[in-house]
Order: C-alpha cells, then sequence, then structure tokens
C-alpha cells in the first residue's frame, strides 16, 4: 500500500463513491468533490473548472453518470458533459495547482469493450463501445492516458462490470426489486453468467493499486449466471418467482415493452442483457494483489 499525503475524491457521495470514501482514509488526509453540501468542494464538475487551494498526491476520480439508457440527443450528450467534460475539467482545475498530483485512479467500465457477449474478455481487448455511456468512457480514458504520459503521472484505470451493493443502481438492483413486487420474469433454465464485482472489495483495492499505474478489470472470479442470483435473492427474500417463461414468450414481451415504455418491467435492451453471457478476465489485477468475494455468498448485504 502506497501512503499519499493528501487524497482527492470525486463522486464521494455517488453509489460506489460512499464505499471508496470509507476505505481509503488509510491513504491520507482525503478531501471530497461534488455537488452535495458535505463536500469539501461543492461543484458540478460538468459545467465547472474547480479552483482548488491545495494540492494533492493522489486522485481518485468516480464521478460519472451511467445505469441509464438515453431516449434522446439531450440525454446521451449528459453521458459526454459528465464522464468526458467533466474529466477534462477536473484535470484542467488541478493543471493550475503548482504542483500536480502523482497519482491518479479513474473507474472506468467493461462497457468500452464494446461486447455484448463473450468469456473472459481481457484488457488487451479493443475499446469498440458504440453506446454513449462506452463512448464517454473511452474519450476520457485516452485523454487521461495523454495527459498522465505528459506529465509523469501514474494512472491507474480501473475497468468494472455490474457492480454490487447495498442499494445497487443497475440491473441487480431492478431484479431485486421485481422479485420484491412479485412482479420478475425469469427465464426457465437462464444459464447467462455474468461478471460483478462487490462494491466493498473494489473500495479496499484502490490503496492497493493507486501507487502502481495500468488498466485492470475487476471481476468476482466466478461470474454467477442468472438462475444462481434468482435462487439465492428468493431465498433472502423469501418470496417464489411467480412468472416462469421459455426465451420466446419472453422475446414477445419484450418488445410490448419497447412499444409501452420504461415503466413495463421488460424490454428488448434488458432481455438481452439478461441472455448473453458475457464476462471479464482479472488475471492481471490479481497478479498485483487484487482479492475478490463471490457476488453470489453476499447478496444477504444487498436486501
Amino acid at each position: 500500500m502506497k501512503k499519499h499525503n493528501a487524497v482527492l475524491l470525486t463522486g464521494a457521495n455517488g453509489f460506489l463513491g460512499k464505499y471508496i470514501c470509507k476505505e481509503i482514509t488509510s491513504l491520507g488526509t482525503v478531501c471530497t468533490l461534488g455537488q452535495a453540501l458535505t463536500n469539501d468542494y461543492i461543484l458540478d464538475l460538468s459545467e465547472t473548472v474547480p479552483a482548488f487551494n491545495e494540492s494533492f498526491d493522489c486522485v481518485i476520480h468516480v464521478a460519472g453518470k451511467a445505469h441509464m439508457v438515453p431516449k434522446t440527443k439531450r440525454e446521451e450528450d449528459a453521458f459526454f458533459n459528465v464522464n468526458y467534460t467533466g474529466t477534462v475539467n477536473l484535470i484542467r482545475g488541478l493543471q493550475q495547482i503548482q504542483i500536480l498530483p502523482k497519482y491518479f485512479v479513474f473507474i472506468s467500465t467493461v462497457a468500452v469493450y464494446g461486447k455484448d457477449e463473450g468469456l473472459n474478455i481481457s484488457e488487451e481487448a479493443e475499446t469498440e463501445g458504440q453506446t454513449p455511456y462506452a463512448l464517454s468512457k473511452i474519450q476520457a480514458e485516452r485523454y487521461l492516458k495523454n495527459w498522465s504520459d505528459e506529465n509523469g503521472v501514474v494512472l491507474t484505470i480501473l475497468r468494472l462490470p455490474l457492480v454490487v451493493g447495498h442499494s445497487a443502481p443497475g440491473n441487480l438492483g431492478a431484479m431485486i426489486k421485481l422479485i420484491k413486487r412479485g412482479l420478475y420474469v425469469s427465464i426457465i433454465n437462464n444459464e447467462t453468467r455474468k461478471s460483478m464485482v462487490l462494491a466493498t472489495d473494489v473500495a479496499r483495492f484502490i490503496p492497493t493499486i493507486s501507487g502502481v499505474g495500468g488498466i485492470y478489470n475487476l471481476t468476482d472470479g466466478h461470474h454467477p449466471t442468472i438462475k444462481e442470483l434468482e435462487f439465492e435473492l428468493c431465498s433472502i427474500i423469501r418470496k417464489k418467482i411467480r412468472f416462469k417463461v421459455n426465451f420466446k414468450l419472453l422475446k414477445v414481451m419484450a418488445r410490448v415493452g419497447d412499444l409501452v415504455g420504461s415503466w413495463f418491467p421488460l424490454n428488448t435492451y434488458r432481455l438481452q442483457k439478461l441472455t448473453s453471457s458475457l464476462t471479464f478476465a482479472d488475471a492481471r489485477a490479481r497478479t498485483m494483489g487484487w482479492k475478490s468475494r463471490k457476488v453470489i455468498e453476499h447478496l444477504n448485504e444487498l436486501i
């Protein structure tokens, strides 16, 4: 673990940021940046270049936009405003300080690979993502890489799959809510596998990897099946799945969801996510001390 004198954390009030904030106190004095009034620097990075009155040994950039399928040009632009422009504005603010940080950690996503299916995709894969979310993260990664190379800053990029924790956003959070309400639709014998990772494990790894640099996928190493997740969640919530259908019927239901809107529990995008195995390799991180717990064994922490 590399000890830092002062750490800047963006997005400390977000889902993952809260976990990271708890774990990085061992790195040094932590200052936070975000829109909530509890932050040390209160601002919107997508609109403002921060004016820092101190220097930082390490910056951990977590603030970002995700978990949304844009339906308008304005919603698409929001990804670039937050994920790319926000990153550029952060760097511009840091460059106004006499001393640049030695270390920079950027929270990215496996969405940059642009894969809808595949097994054990490594960091060597091309970044071919085409969604606004993926493209905005790709642009931010490239910008940071150029900046860090030019200025001798050690850059660590963590590409994360579905991040799991209490009140998690995204597909797993939606699954939990639907099971609780008795509205979840299960695909019979769905053996689709997905990479996931516990938010706490990601947070605990940052003090270890922050002084090293490099690009790393992080997963739980198990990649549970949808069938496993359904079984465990139903056991914890103590509810049975009422609706079990075969894939052909579910495909028709998904098309209905495309037509009627977001209130419907299923659409083509979500169905594709649920029925295509997509896993990522994290061997590179494990050589650097990455240790993970199986998400399937800690689902009770989410409810």
